[in-house]
């Protein structure tokens, strides 16, 4: 094996790892590790592949129901949606390479989140993605800067979702100045699959052939995961050369190739090639089996002159798969793949021996012990402390601040780069390519694609309100589980499981870590009481640049299962001198608003109260009366309440409203109290809507009108409310052009 190494501080150092972390490997090994086992360790034991230090806080997660067939721990989650069919699905982050390189950053990210889905053997259907930007408005460095992140991420996002076939059908985009430092770049992909078929990640059977897939091995992306695993600073501009360089035409023959293979018999298991690469794949696909591995690195197929095992093993080159099969298919497999214009290649075997050994032209040059490296990875206990911010945010109330008008407040607010319409974005994905999309991006709350396969339709969406988990940490994280399910619901599917993606800033500062212990118990108090368990997902930290880190901002995206692709609901007015009735208890609820932080200046007070049994009646109003055809639309109410929702309804609907709120405060139409709804109704079915209400708070405010905004007292022309709607964000995103 290759000599042992020199000059050992600085090499801990280059891979972050620590004097304690080098003892454990040494005891592990029995021996001084070689660079390539080093390299292995620090991959491995990463933040970004071990969880270290998220670990601690994500046991105890809801993950069970009787639809859920798959949980945590694979590429991907697994529900049942019925008649033999499943939805595959989960969410993943590229923050770190989307800052550092937006168009790459964010295409590959995609690219990899897709392939978790599609080495679960499901056929990916659609795409959203959750953007986090800084402050876009300015004339300043910074906000020039964002708006040119803003147009290389989304430029990533449809370059590489579009050659793949795959519409993005929906997501959300958001600004705050605690991005300035870090954006955020969350990508969520679900596919089909029946429910018999669903591949998975595991090595298993003595002597059966361990197959490398798809794109030749570079040494783009060497240390991606290491590098994800820490924070940004000044000198952060060099690593450029840790971000990968995605391909979606190549992606796309290994998709095609291996929705090919599937039909065979030879797959034992399979697994994508993502963060560390083929060292993750080959140690993560062992380790569910408990067996070893050898592996020959020469016989990886390469794009460069000159590789090392070590690069082979840390590089993070893109659109590859790492396979077992059976014995004696190994050239029917080879034959796939080479129909599809890839690379295959036998690069090494199962063993009994639960070692992974590596070879480099006939001689052992790493030989690690498979469990070690994932069971015994350093899980940390950091100190939490809560923040001392907290004591002064939470008496703040919109009192404290001189009174605006209702009219201004509202011309403010609807022109916010939160409330725009982001057409922009949007549209620049391909969201009809499948011909099944039902609702899209920009028609408000869920969006649904139809499931050709049994008549279904699925609905999904992604939130969360960062500036509620400023303010209540573990509420915020609450209200995230709740809207995005709530979102489902007004579209008439029933919410079934989330998947999250939990960005949190430097769990070395006890503050941080105490936002992320909160959200966690958020997340699980949320997901118990509504009955929709995490099936899985992905946690980014060190979300930080020069000590400042992002808010904590915890990704949710909840599926749901509606039984009938005929009857979706949609969420803007659909006729006019139809009905609109608000439902829900309404209170003078402005902690951490949009209202605060656009009116007042600041983000403070106290969270809306959160109310489980509530929100579960009004989904479950919405689903029941819409099986019998009782509603025209429904529209949840949230950052800006329901003067915002109104408008939102009239400005993509192209129709109206005549709408009058009573209100203790003339301010309240801007409140965001939790579990609420616009429900649109036909006159001839008030009655029958009425009679399903039970206990839920129910006031009639007015009626769809062919012209003009009224709600109380402010008043806007259609075509001035199109105006600020439609064509805001445009005008600031492409300022610099």
């Amino acid at each position: 094996m290759p000599a042992q190494l020199e000059n050992i501080n600085d090499v801990l150092a280059q891979h972050k790892l620590s004097q304690l972390d080098y003892a454990h490997i040494k005891e592990i090994l029995k021996r001084e590790p070689n660079l390539v086992e080093l390299g292995i360790f620090s991959a491995m034991w990463s933040e970004h592949c071990s969880y270290k230090s998220s670990k601690k806080h994500l046991n105890g997660f809801p993950t069970k129901a009787p639809w859920v067939i798959q949980g945590p721990g694979e590429n991907a989650g697994v529900i049942d949606i019925g008649d033999g069919m499943a939805a595959v699905f989960k969410m993943e982050s590229h923050n770190h390479p989307s800052f550092i390189e937006p168009y790459q950053g964010a295409a590959t990210g995609v690219g990899g989140i897709m392939r978790d889905i599609f080495t679960m053997g499901a056929r990916p259907v659609a795409n959203l993605n959750a953007l986090r930007f800084g402050n876009v408005m300015n004339d300043d460095e910074v906000s020039a800067h964002q708006r040119f992140l803003v147009r290389g991420v989304v430029d990533g996002i449809s370059g590489y979702g579009n050659c793949m076939g795959v519409p993005t059908i929906g997501g959300e985009v958001s600004f705050d100045e605690c991005y300035n430092g870090n954006i955020l770049v969350n990508a969520f992909t679900l596919g089909l699959a029946k429910s018999d078929e669903i591949f998975y990640g595991k090595a298993e059977g003595i002597g059966n052939p361990v197959i490398y897939v798809g794109s030749k091995t570079g040494r783009d992306g060497l240390g991606g995961a290491v590098m994800s695993s820490d924070s940004f600073t000044e000198e952060s501009k060099n690593l450029r050369p840790t971000v990968q360089v995605g391909d979606p035409f190549t992606e796309k023959l290994l998709l095609e190739a291996c929705m090919e293979l599937f039909k065979t018999d030879y797959v034992v298991g399979i697994q994508d090639m993502g963060a560390a690469g083929l060292t993750s794949s080959s140690f993560e696909m062992a380790g569910r089996s408990g067996s070893g591995m050898i592996m020959h690195l020469d016989k990886v197929p390469a794009r460069e002159e000159g590789m090392t095992p070590y690069d082979f093993m840390l590089s993070e080159s893109q659109e590859r798969m790492l396979l077992c099969a059976k014995k004696g298919s190994e050239q029917a497999i080879i034959d796939i793949f080479e129909k599809w214009d890839l690379d295959a290649a036998v690069i090494g075997e199962v063993t009994d021996t639960g070692d992974m050994e590596l070879f480099w032209h006939g001689e052992k040059c790493a030989e690690v012990p498979v469990d070690p490296v994932s069971e015994e990875a350093p899980i940390l206990d950091r100190p939490v402390k809560r923040p001392a911010y907290l004591d002064a945010l939470k008496d703040v109330s919109i009192n404290d601040f001189a009174k605006v008008n209702n009219q201004e407040a509202f011309e403010k607010l609807i022109a916010s780069m939160e409330v725009v319409d982001k057409a922009w974005v949007y549209e620049q994905y391909d969201s009809m390519v499948q011909t099944n999309t039902i609702k899209k991006g920009g028609q408000l709350d869920a969006s649904v694609i139809r499931v050709k396969e049994n008549g279904k339709a699925l609905a999904m969406s992604s939130d969360c309100n960062v500036r509620y988990c400023y303010v209540d940490p573990k509420g915020g994280a609450a209200a995230a589980v709740i809207e995005a399910g709530r979102n489902v619901a007004m579209s008439g599917a029933r919410p079934l499981a989330i998947t999250d993606c939990l960005n949190y800033g430097n769990p070395e500062n006890p503050e941080v870590m105490w936002q992320f212990a909160e959200g966690c118990l958020g997340i699980k108090e949320a997901c118990a009481e509504l009955t929709t368990p995490v099936i899985g997902g992905n946690v980014s930290l060190y979300n930080e640049t020069n000590g400042v880190s992002v808010f904590p901002t915890p990704s949710i995206a909840t599926v749901g299962v509606n039984d009938d692709q005929d009857n979706v609901l949609f969420s803007n007015f659909q006729e006019v001198g139809n009905e609109l009735f608000l439902v829900g208890k309404s209170a003078s609820e402005f902690g951490g608003s949009l209202y605060m932080k656009e009116i007042c200046g600041t983000v403070a007070g106290e969270l809306p109260v959160i109310n489980y049994k509530a929100e579960l009646e009004l989904w479950e109003l919405v689903i029941e009366a819409n099986k019998k055809n009782l509603l025209e639309c429904s529209k949840d109410l949230s950052s800006g309440g329901a003067a915002i929702a109104l408008a939102k309804m009239a400005a993509t609907s192209g129709k109206g409203c005549d709408v009058v709120i009573s209100t203790d405060d003339e301010r309240d139409i801007f409140a965001e109290s939790m579990s609420r709804a616009i429900i649109e109704v036909k006159t001839e079915n008030v009655e029958a809507f009425k009679a399903m209400l039970g206990n839920l708070p129910c006031e009639k405010i007015g009626t769809v009108t062919a012209a003009d905004y009224k709600v109380n007292d402010v008043e806007m022309s259609l075509e001035q409310l199109d105006s600020v709607y439609f064509y805001q964000f445009e005008k600031i995103i492409q300022r610099d052009i």
